[in-house]
Protein backbone atom coordinates (compact mmCIF):
# COMPACT_ATOMS: atom_id res chain seq x y z
CA UNK A 1 0.00 0.00 0.00
CA UNK A 2 1.27 3.70 -0.90
CA UNK A 3 1.27 6.21 1.69
CA UNK A 4 1.42 9.78 0.58
CA UNK A 5 2.51 12.30 3.09
CA UNK A 6 3.00 15.61 1.04
CA UNK A 7 5.05 18.46 2.56
CA UNK A 8 3.82 20.45 5.61
CA UNK A 9 5.38 24.47 5.74
CA UNK A 10 6.09 26.53 8.38
CA UNK A 11 6.34 29.72 8.16
CA UNK A 12 7.12 33.74 10.13
CA UNK A 13 5.33 36.70 8.98
CA UNK A 14 6.48 39.86 9.75
CA UNK A 15 4.04 42.74 9.92
CA UNK A 16 3.76 46.12 12.03
CA UNK A 17 2.06 47.10 15.42
CA UNK A 18 -0.72 48.36 12.71
CA UNK A 19 -1.15 44.83 10.84
CA UNK A 20 0.45 45.37 7.70
CA UNK A 21 2.16 42.48 6.40
CA UNK A 22 5.65 43.43 5.44
CA UNK A 23 6.94 39.99 4.10
CA UNK A 24 7.92 36.40 5.06
CA UNK A 25 11.23 36.17 7.42
CA UNK A 26 11.33 32.55 7.56
CA UNK A 27 9.92 29.20 6.17
CA UNK A 28 10.34 25.96 6.49
CA UNK A 29 9.28 22.49 4.27
CA UNK A 30 9.29 19.27 5.37
CA UNK A 31 7.51 16.06 5.19
CA UNK A 32 6.94 12.56 7.24
CA UNK A 33 7.07 9.08 7.12
CA UNK A 34 3.84 9.10 8.45
CA UNK A 35 0.97 11.02 10.07
CA UNK A 36 -0.60 8.77 12.21
CA UNK A 37 0.22 7.23 15.54
CA UNK A 38 2.41 10.31 16.87
CA UNK A 39 0.22 10.98 19.66
CA UNK A 40 0.53 7.15 20.95
CA UNK A 41 4.16 7.45 20.79
CA UNK A 42 4.12 10.14 23.49
CA UNK A 43 2.53 7.28 25.71
CA UNK A 44 5.77 5.63 25.73
CA UNK A 45 8.41 8.72 25.62
CA UNK A 46 8.58 11.55 28.06
CA UNK A 47 8.75 14.52 25.18
CA UNK A 48 10.15 17.02 27.63
CA UNK A 49 13.20 14.93 28.35
CA UNK A 50 13.91 14.70 24.81
CA UNK A 51 16.70 16.88 23.57
CA UNK A 52 14.78 19.82 20.84
CA UNK A 53 17.12 19.04 17.97
CA UNK A 54 15.61 15.76 17.59
CA UNK A 55 11.98 17.06 17.84
CA UNK A 56 9.58 18.50 14.62
CA UNK A 57 9.20 21.43 16.68
CA UNK A 58 12.66 22.48 16.35
CA UNK A 59 11.22 24.21 13.63
CA UNK A 60 10.61 27.56 15.91
CA UNK A 61 13.69 27.85 17.31
CA UNK A 62 15.09 27.90 13.48
CA UNK A 63 12.40 30.06 12.16
CA UNK A 64 13.71 32.66 15.41
CA UNK A 65 16.81 32.15 14.29
CA UNK A 66 16.51 33.28 10.83
CA UNK A 67 14.14 35.87 11.14
CA UNK A 68 16.46 37.54 12.97
CA UNK A 69 19.42 37.20 10.56
CA UNK A 70 17.14 38.58 7.90
CA UNK A 71 15.97 41.47 10.16
CA UNK A 72 19.41 42.28 11.39
CA UNK A 73 18.01 43.76 14.52
CA UNK A 74 17.02 41.46 17.16
CA UNK A 75 16.43 44.11 19.90
CA UNK A 76 13.37 45.33 17.33
CA UNK A 77 11.79 42.16 16.98
CA UNK A 78 8.79 40.97 18.78
CA UNK A 79 7.92 36.86 17.84
CA UNK A 80 4.59 35.83 18.51
CA UNK A 81 3.34 32.31 18.39
CA UNK A 82 0.40 29.88 19.44
CA UNK A 83 0.18 27.76 22.39
CA UNK A 84 2.14 25.71 19.97
CA UNK A 85 5.57 27.51 20.51
CA UNK A 86 5.20 27.70 24.19
CA UNK A 87 8.45 25.61 24.36
CA UNK A 88 10.81 26.66 27.06
CA UNK A 89 13.94 26.02 24.88
CA UNK A 90 12.76 29.04 22.88
CA UNK A 91 12.28 30.94 25.56
CA UNK A 92 15.98 30.61 26.50
CA UNK A 93 16.83 30.95 22.51
CA UNK A 94 14.89 34.08 22.55
CA UNK A 95 17.01 35.65 25.62
CA UNK A 96 20.46 34.38 24.56
CA UNK A 97 20.16 36.08 20.84
CA UNK A 98 18.26 39.28 22.80
CA UNK A 99 15.55 39.14 21.23
CA UNK A 100 11.56 39.06 22.35
CA UNK A 101 8.70 36.75 22.42
CA UNK A 102 5.07 37.01 23.35
CA UNK A 103 3.14 33.21 23.47
CA UNK A 104 0.28 31.44 23.95
CA UNK A 105 0.60 29.68 27.55
CA UNK A 106 0.14 26.08 26.99
CA UNK A 107 2.03 24.70 29.99
CA UNK A 108 1.67 24.75 34.01
CA UNK A 109 5.36 25.34 34.55
CA UNK A 110 7.12 24.41 37.39
CA UNK A 111 8.31 28.00 38.99
CA UNK A 112 10.45 29.00 42.34
CA UNK A 113 8.72 27.85 45.23
CA UNK A 114 7.52 31.32 47.76
CA UNK A 115 9.62 31.56 50.47
CA UNK A 116 6.83 31.71 52.86
CA UNK A 117 5.21 28.66 51.09
CA UNK A 118 3.73 25.29 52.95
CA UNK A 119 5.34 21.71 51.95
CA UNK A 120 2.32 21.08 50.01
CA UNK A 121 1.54 23.90 48.76
CA UNK A 122 0.55 24.54 45.07
CA UNK A 123 2.41 27.64 44.36
CA UNK A 124 5.44 25.82 42.94
CA UNK A 125 3.44 26.40 39.55
CA UNK A 126 3.16 28.80 37.21
CA UNK A 127 -0.41 29.02 37.32
CA UNK A 128 -1.00 28.98 40.99
CA UNK A 129 1.14 31.90 41.28
CA UNK A 130 -0.36 33.95 38.65
CA UNK A 131 -3.86 33.13 39.96
CA UNK A 132 -2.92 34.75 43.55
CA UNK A 133 -1.65 38.14 41.69
CA UNK A 134 -4.21 40.85 42.13
CA UNK A 135 -6.29 41.95 39.32
CA UNK A 136 -4.71 45.21 37.72
CA UNK A 137 -8.12 46.18 35.69
CA UNK A 138 -10.51 45.54 33.23
CA UNK A 139 -10.41 45.96 29.62
CA UNK A 140 -13.05 45.84 27.17
CA UNK A 141 -12.99 44.32 23.39
CA UNK A 142 -15.04 43.63 20.74
CA UNK A 143 -16.23 40.11 20.47
CA UNK A 144 -17.88 40.73 16.48
CA UNK A 145 -19.59 43.36 14.83
CA UNK A 146 -22.26 43.43 17.71
CA UNK A 147 -21.08 41.94 21.00
CA UNK A 148 -18.47 43.35 23.36
CA UNK A 149 -17.17 42.17 26.31
CA UNK A 150 -15.11 43.17 29.77
CA UNK A 151 -12.07 41.22 30.30
CA UNK A 152 -10.48 41.32 34.31
CA UNK A 153 -6.57 41.55 33.70
CA UNK A 154 -3.82 40.32 35.87
CA UNK A 155 -0.29 39.94 35.44
CA UNK A 156 2.93 38.56 37.05
CA UNK A 157 6.67 38.31 36.74
CA UNK A 158 7.54 34.68 38.18
CA UNK A 159 10.48 32.82 38.05
CA UNK A 160 9.93 30.25 35.93
CA UNK A 161 12.13 26.74 36.17
CA UNK A 162 13.31 24.62 33.13
CA UNK A 163 11.60 21.19 33.13
CA UNK A 164 12.94 18.77 35.46
CA UNK A 165 14.71 16.85 32.71
CA UNK A 166 16.41 19.73 31.18
CA UNK A 167 17.72 21.25 34.30
CA UNK A 168 21.03 21.08 33.91
CA UNK A 169 21.09 22.16 30.58
CA UNK A 170 18.94 25.25 31.17
CA UNK A 171 18.68 27.88 33.59
CA UNK A 172 15.82 29.61 35.18
CA UNK A 173 14.10 32.50 33.47
CA UNK A 174 12.17 35.55 35.17
CA UNK A 175 9.22 35.56 32.46
CA UNK A 176 5.69 37.70 32.61
CA UNK A 177 2.32 36.48 32.19
CA UNK A 178 -0.61 37.59 31.89
CA UNK A 179 -3.40 36.55 32.29
CA UNK A 180 -6.67 38.26 30.49
CA UNK A 181 -10.29 36.32 31.70
CA UNK A 182 -13.52 37.49 30.50
CA UNK A 183 -16.26 38.54 33.43
CA UNK A 184 -19.98 37.46 32.32
CA UNK A 185 -19.73 35.44 29.24
CA UNK A 186 -23.20 34.67 27.28
CA UNK A 187 -24.60 31.54 28.03
CA UNK A 188 -23.77 29.10 25.56
CA UNK A 189 -20.35 30.11 24.79
CA UNK A 190 -16.42 29.19 26.75
CA UNK A 191 -15.56 32.18 28.81
CA UNK A 192 -12.50 34.31 26.78
CA UNK A 193 -9.60 33.04 28.80
CA UNK A 194 -5.91 34.19 27.52
CA UNK A 195 -2.96 33.46 29.37
CA UNK A 196 0.51 35.15 27.45
CA UNK A 197 3.64 34.37 28.43
CA UNK A 198 6.77 36.96 27.49
CA UNK A 199 10.24 38.07 28.38
CA UNK A 200 8.90 42.06 28.20
CA UNK A 201 8.75 44.03 31.35
CA UNK A 202 4.81 44.59 31.84
CA UNK A 203 4.32 47.51 34.58
CA UNK A 204 1.05 47.96 34.10
CA UNK A 205 -2.57 47.72 32.82
CA UNK A 206 -1.75 49.64 29.42
CA UNK A 207 0.91 47.63 29.08
CA UNK A 208 -0.86 44.41 29.39
CA UNK A 209 -3.42 45.76 27.31
CA UNK A 210 -0.90 46.19 24.37
CA UNK A 211 0.71 42.91 24.63
CA UNK A 212 -3.31 41.74 24.51
CA UNK A 213 -3.40 43.67 21.01
CA UNK A 214 -0.19 42.12 20.05
CA UNK A 215 -1.44 38.44 20.57
CA UNK A 216 -4.64 39.38 18.28
CA UNK A 217 -2.30 40.56 15.49
CA UNK A 218 -1.07 36.60 15.45
CA UNK A 219 -4.45 35.92 13.49
CA UNK A 220 -2.51 37.59 10.19
CA UNK A 221 -0.84 34.55 9.91
CA UNK A 222 -3.51 32.48 9.34
CA UNK A 223 -5.05 34.60 6.90
CA UNK A 224 -1.82 34.38 5.04
CA UNK A 225 -2.27 31.08 4.96
CA UNK A 226 -5.85 31.25 4.10
CA UNK A 227 -4.86 33.55 1.37
CA UNK A 228 -2.19 30.12 0.17
CA UNK A 229 -5.14 27.51 0.51
CA UNK A 230 -8.28 28.90 -1.02
CA UNK A 231 -6.92 32.12 -3.19
CA UNK A 232 -3.60 30.22 -4.75
CA UNK A 233 -5.44 26.61 -4.32
CA UNK A 234 -1.87 25.24 -2.94
CA UNK A 235 -3.90 22.15 -2.14
CA UNK A 236 -4.94 21.60 -5.29
CA UNK A 237 -1.49 21.00 -6.30
CA UNK A 238 -0.50 17.65 -8.05
CA UNK A 239 2.93 17.69 -7.83
CA UNK A 240 4.80 14.77 -7.72
CA UNK A 241 8.01 15.17 -5.34
CA UNK A 242 8.51 16.72 -2.44
CA UNK A 243 11.44 19.54 -3.98
CA UNK A 244 8.41 20.45 -6.53
CA UNK A 245 5.88 20.86 -4.31
CA UNK A 246 8.52 22.90 -1.50
CA UNK A 247 9.66 25.19 -4.09
CA UNK A 248 6.09 25.53 -5.86
CA UNK A 249 5.05 26.48 -2.50
CA UNK A 250 7.50 29.20 -2.33
CA UNK A 251 6.53 30.78 -5.15
CA UNK A 252 3.00 30.99 -3.83
CA UNK A 253 3.99 32.19 -0.49
CA UNK A 254 5.55 35.13 -1.77
CA UNK A 255 2.35 36.03 -4.20
CA UNK A 256 0.68 35.27 -1.21
CA UNK A 257 1.96 38.05 0.90
CA UNK A 258 1.81 40.39 -2.27
CA UNK A 259 -1.92 39.80 -2.45
CA UNK A 260 -2.50 40.01 1.49
CA UNK A 261 -0.40 43.19 1.47
CA UNK A 262 -2.01 45.33 -1.20
CA UNK A 263 -5.29 43.88 0.28
CA UNK A 264 -4.54 45.36 3.65
CA UNK A 265 -3.18 48.68 1.91
CA UNK A 266 -6.40 49.46 -0.11
CA UNK A 267 -8.57 48.43 3.05
CA UNK A 268 -6.20 51.37 4.93
CA UNK A 269 -5.81 53.69 1.94
CA UNK A 270 -8.58 53.05 -0.65
CA UNK A 271 -7.49 56.58 -2.45
CA UNK A 272 -3.80 55.81 -1.96
CA UNK A 273 -1.86 56.19 -5.57
CA UNK A 274 -1.02 52.52 -6.92
CA UNK A 275 2.64 52.99 -7.04
CA UNK A 276 2.66 53.51 -3.41
CA UNK A 277 2.51 49.48 -3.50
CA UNK A 278 2.94 48.40 -6.91
CA UNK A 279 5.81 48.70 -9.23
CA UNK A 280 5.84 49.86 -12.60
CA UNK A 281 5.92 46.69 -14.25
CA UNK A 282 3.11 45.90 -12.22
CA UNK A 283 0.82 47.93 -12.76
CA UNK A 284 1.70 47.83 -16.63
CA UNK A 285 1.04 44.00 -16.25
CA UNK A 286 -2.51 45.05 -14.88
CA UNK A 287 -3.52 47.58 -17.54
CA UNK A 288 -2.40 45.24 -20.28
CA UNK A 289 -4.79 42.39 -18.64
CA UNK A 290 -7.58 44.89 -17.75
CA UNK A 291 -7.62 46.32 -21.26
CA UNK A 292 -7.36 42.71 -22.99
CA UNK A 293 -10.47 41.67 -20.83
CA UNK A 294 -12.48 44.81 -21.91
CA UNK A 295 -11.97 43.95 -25.49
CA UNK A 296 -13.16 40.11 -24.48
CA UNK A 297 -16.22 41.52 -22.93
CA UNK A 298 -16.87 43.80 -25.71
CA UNK A 299 -17.47 41.14 -28.03
CA UNK A 300 -18.58 38.36 -25.80
CA UNK A 301 -20.18 37.20 -22.22
CA UNK A 302 -18.74 39.64 -19.15
CA UNK A 303 -15.60 38.22 -17.63
CA UNK A 304 -15.18 38.31 -13.64
CA UNK A 305 -11.90 39.88 -14.40
CA UNK A 306 -13.70 43.15 -15.97
CA UNK A 307 -14.64 43.82 -12.46
CA UNK A 308 -11.22 45.05 -11.67
CA UNK A 309 -10.60 48.83 -12.06
CA UNK A 310 -6.96 48.83 -12.80
CA UNK A 311 -4.62 50.95 -11.94
CA UNK A 312 -6.54 51.34 -8.53
CA UNK A 313 -5.20 49.04 -5.71
CA UNK A 314 -8.35 47.02 -5.51
CA UNK A 315 -7.33 45.36 -8.91
CA UNK A 316 -5.83 42.32 -7.49
CA UNK A 317 -7.35 42.69 -3.52
CA UNK A 318 -10.18 40.31 -5.05
CA UNK A 319 -8.69 37.80 -5.82
CA UNK A 320 8.51 38.40 13.67
CA UNK A 321 5.99 42.35 14.07
CA UNK A 322 9.01 44.92 14.41
CA UNK A 323 8.27 47.06 16.86
CA UNK A 324 8.07 48.62 13.78
CA UNK A 325 7.85 45.23 13.28
CA UNK A 326 7.33 42.18 15.36
CA UNK A 327 7.81 38.71 13.62
CA UNK A 328 4.88 36.31 13.95
CA UNK A 329 5.06 32.40 13.09
CA UNK A 330 2.64 30.01 12.50
CA UNK A 331 2.47 26.64 12.55
CA UNK A 332 2.15 24.08 10.22
CA UNK A 333 0.24 24.33 7.22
Amino acid sequence: MLTLCGVLMHSSLAVTLTGTPLGLTAAKFWTRTKFKGTLALKRHINPTRVPIETKESYRWLENLRQSIALVGAPERCVHVGDRESDIYELHCTAQDLGTSFLVRVQANRLAERPADAAPHDPAHRVFAQLAAAPCAGRHRIAVDQDETTWLQVKFAAINTLPPVGKQKRYSPQVLTYIHALEENPPPGREPIDWKLVTNLPVEDLSVAVEKLGWNALRWKAEVFHKVMKSGCRAKEARLETAERLAKFLALIAVVSWRIFFVTMSARAKPDAAPDSVLTFAEITALDRIDASERDRASNGPRSPLTCCKSPCLAAISPATMIRLPATWSSGAA
